[in-house]
């Protein structure tokens, strides 16, 4: 399983602008609430390709366009989620103060429950029910390839996701936080099986041993979901997030028992919860799994395509186009948005990789010696290089429902769209006028080349001590100790050369660490030494004074 990881911190305290925040550790410490030009700085990811880069060999400029891979375009929808997200960690944690008798009173009860027996998780809500809980959850469902997890990835990362505190306020207060934690419904639909990655999650944040203490093979699943809710309430986290939320259909068994267990984490533990999956998840919040539908108090998140005549597509199709790298720049025509659009119907996965295959072929098409994206260009590449989806394209664009019945991940069932077509044009508006303000700003410029090289540089694998925060703090001091203008494979040389140093660094402080280790633990070590001559440990032990002759000691 992969965890997604975000940054540890050291807790911070920041003075609030709502009165509810203040006092509140766990509130305190998180970063300000983002405006939209923060969510804009930070999300937006447009890859670099340099005059140098379009003049390569093909076969160099072949590698050069897999970098439009890591295009990430901020649209309407994004700020709609930031927003949510932003005020369901928030006001998950106005009822769950630290500083509150009832944060310990929840956790201990939590505990009691724990030893008791199987069926205990049952009686949470009834020992709870006196304890409020102001957290939300909220549902996000949208078709595959729209960019949901790609979207909430990138949103959650731009908060801390472990948060240490030592003292608040003069006075001790040892606590970890975490405020964010990202796991994905497992295949089966199975509720163990998701017990067992929450477990492994908390143990790669933390390096602990929960999967092994409370995840081994004949663990009761109702007791899992015990130590699940008890860890998520001690640990304090911020939201849970359960992607792929659709491969519950594949358990008939689990589907109600775990519906119902995220609405007791959101309604009575007080943990809000995110849950995201394509168009076949509508399913579970229909018919007689009503409790669905309050696992998603905040509301629905319907995640459809760009329509063509739409603002946000014009923008997204216009950022997208300048990352061109062949001989000569293709115009974007009418005719081209057209062919363009029919062939990926405005999904962006699907309009990531048409681009970057189309180039692809231009590059290799001796019939096609300037290199130009024409309109044939694109149909023959969604023809013969996207052939495995074409049966799901011709589904969306003839709307047929028998055919489109057939491939539910790109149902989306518009009657309960409700889109204010007005304000989503005047946000997409205003998000193209501060994308070209800043396209001419300093600060845009030093963090494009920070993204950029920070992905190039952690792409190439070769630093195993150091996570993608250490490179991009790394990247970060770099370029903002050179001039703007200072050439970018001169920079990518000083980061490699700086990252190896503090990659070899970061391994000899765990060598050291080990031998500390060792000392400081001579009994461990002195056991296996005697394992290592095949002599039981409490002779040696005996023999180097740890342990005492008892008729010496008291007769």
């Amino acid at each position: 399983m992969v965890v997604l990881k975000g940054e540890f911190e050291k807790g911070v305290y920041k003075e609030q602008s709502l009165s509810e925040y203040t006092n509140n550790p766990f509130i305190e410490a998180l970063p300000p609430i983002f405006s939209e030009d923060d969510v804009l700085e930070r999300f937006m990811v447009t890859p670099r390709i340099s005059e140098q880069d379009k003049l390569s060999e093909s076969n160099i400029r072949y590698h050069v366009l897999k970098r439009v891979r890591n295009f990430i375009q901020p649209l309407p929808i994004h700020f709609e989620v930031e927003r949510r997200l932003s005020t369901l960690i928030r006001r998950g944690y106005l009822a769950r103060n630290p500083l509150d008798t009832t944060f310990l009173e929840r956790v201990r009860v939590l505990h009691e429950l724990r030893e008791e027996d199987d069926l205990a998780h049952k009686h949470i809500k009834e020992r709870l029910n006196y304890i409020r809980s102001t957290a939300d959850s909220l549902s996000i469902i949208g078709i595959s390839g729209i960019g949901k997890t790609t979207a909430i990835e990138r949103l959650l990362l731009m908060y801390p996701q472990v948060i240490k505190h030592e003292t608040y306020e003069g006075q001790p207060f040892n606590r970890t936080q975490i405020v964010w934690l990202k796991i994905d419904c497992p295949y089966d639909g199975s509720l163990s099986t998701l017990c067992k990655s929450f477990f492994k999650a908390i143990d790669d944040l933390l390096g602990t041993r929960y999967l092994e203490k409370y995840g081994y093979l004949n663990r009761v699943t109702s007791t899992m979901l015990l130590h699940m809710t008890s860890l998520a309430s001690m640990y304090g986290i911020g939201v849970l997030v359960i992607d792929e939320i659709q491969h519950l259909l594949h358990s008939k068994n689990d589907q109600e028992e775990m519906l119902n267990f995220f609405v007791t984490l959101s309604n009575t533990v007080g943990i809000p919860t995110v849950l995201i999956g394509t168009s076949k998840a509508q399913k579970l919040f229909k018919g007689n799994f009503r409790q669905a539908r309050r696992a998603a108090s905040d509301g629905a998140i319907i995640w459809d395509r760009m329509l063509e005549d739409s603002e946000e597509w014009e923008f997204f199709l216009e950022t997208l186009w300048e990352l061109q790298c062949l001989k000569s720049y293709s115009e974007l025509t009418e005719n081209t948005k057209k062919a363009f659009y029919y062939e990926c119907q405005g999904i962006t996965a699907v309009a990531v990789n048409l681009f970057i295959l189309a180039q692809e072929r231009a590059l290799f098409d001796e019939d096609n010696p300037d290199e130009i994206i024409a309109p044939q260009v694109l149909k023959k590449t969604a023809k013969e290089d996207m052939q495995t989806i074409q049966p799901m394209m011709n589904a969306i664009r003839t709307n047929n429902l028998a055919d489109m019945m057939k491939y539910e991940d790109i149902m989306i069932n518009l009657d309960e769209v409700m889109l204010n077509h007005k304000r989503n044009t005047e946000i997409a508006g205003r998000i193209q006028e501060a994308f070209k303000e800043r396209q001419n700003t300093i600060q845009y410029k030093r963090q494009d080349t920070i993204e950029n090289l920070s992905v190039e540089v952690a792409a190439l694998g070769i630093f195993d001590r150091l996570k993608d925060n250490d490179i991009k703090k790394l990247v970060q001091k770099i370029v903002e100790e050179y001039p703007l203008d200072t050439d970018f494979h001169q920079l990518k040389s000083d980061v490699i050369e700086q990252a190896i140093a503090l990659n070899q660094q970061k391994k000899d402080q765990k060598a050291k660490a080990n031998v500390k280790k060792s000392e400081v633990l001579p009994l461990l070590k002195l056991r296996k030494r005697a394992l290592d001559k095949k002599q039981h440990p409490y002779e040696l032990l005996k023999a180097n004074g740890y342990i005492k002759n008892p008729l010496e000691e008291f007769y």
